[in-house]
């Protein structure tokens, strides 16, 4: 395959066997935790019991952000802020095109799925309450299952077969699979809608700083630049870290193992 011009070929990490089913992940992940996130610099071991996560309740005053990130689980955060829409920008000549977002951070640690879609479908001048949305996608204090089950909930307010789940199932994504999230976010953009993509690992933004989800986490993608190659995310984490943009491929990469919904 060509190489877009602009971006060198990626090295290819050893072949690891593929996760065939994304809704199977937890078999391969003993406890899973999602929407946790960790330091960029110096990352800490977190091992905890469902049983024991729900006894912790932290209050607002207990919250601590360490480096822009989640530095410990919590099942209350204060009150979400939401912020105002801003109008879609279309720049066809340079490539560029932003959705306007009415943020809400997620209520929770382990809310991050139907946050993302709530931040999604609110590009569209929708407003779910992400208490339904969590009940419909089966969302527990150990997650949102995959992707899967974030499809069919858009879907259930955007019209039938409008969003659709794909799957890159290696640990690294490859040309192919990155060109294709390219044009998907492009075309979902385009069409006024947002991405929702389940993400995990440690992710570079273009301004240098490092968001890091070990356990597993959701983030809307509502808007691209250079044609594609960057993209602006919405992410329900931290108030804080709301809005950033990322490189094309450090997005593939980041969703590697798991899915997106375009």
């Amino acid at each position: 395959m060509v190489t877009p011009p602009g971006r060198p070929s990626r090295p290819r990490p050893p072949e690891q066997p593929p996760l065939h089913d994304l809704s199977l992940r937890a078999a391969h992940t003993a406890p899973r935790l999602v929407c946790l996130a960790f330091p960029p610099i110096e990352r800490l071991v977190i091992t905890m019991r469902t049983d024991i996560l729900r006894k912790t309740a932290l209050t607002a005053a207990g919250l601590a952000f360490t480096g822009g990130a989640l530095a410990a689980p919590a099942t209350a955060f204060a009150a979400p802020a939401e912020k105002p829409a801003v109008s879609i920008t279309t720049d066809r000549k340079h490539g560029e095109r932003e959705l306007g977002v009415r943020y809400e951070a997620q209520p929770n640690f382990y809310y991050c799925g139907p946050a993302a879609a709530r931040n999604a479908l609110s590009v569209q001048g929708k407003n779910i309450d992400v208490h339904a949305m969590a009940k419909e996608m089966g969302t527990t204090e150990a997650g949102t299952n995959s992707i899967n089950d974030i499809t069919p909930v858009l879907n259930k307010q955007t019209g039938k077969d409008v969003y659709h789940s794909v799957e890159i199932r290696d640990r690294a994504a490859d040309d192919k699979q990155t060109d294709k999230l390219r044009t998907d976010v492009i075309k979902a953009v385009d069409e006024g809608r947002a991405v929702v993509a389940n993400i995990a690992g440690t992710a570079t933004d273009t301004d240098g700083n490092s968001h890091s989800f070990e356990g597993g986490h959701y983030i809307s993608v509502v808007g691209y630049r250079d044609g594609g190659n960057t993209v602006t995310i919405a992410d329900s984490a931290n108030p804080d870290t709301a809005s950033y943009r990322m490189n094309i491929d450090n997005l593939a990469d980041w969703i590697a193992t798991r899915g997106y919904t375009a």
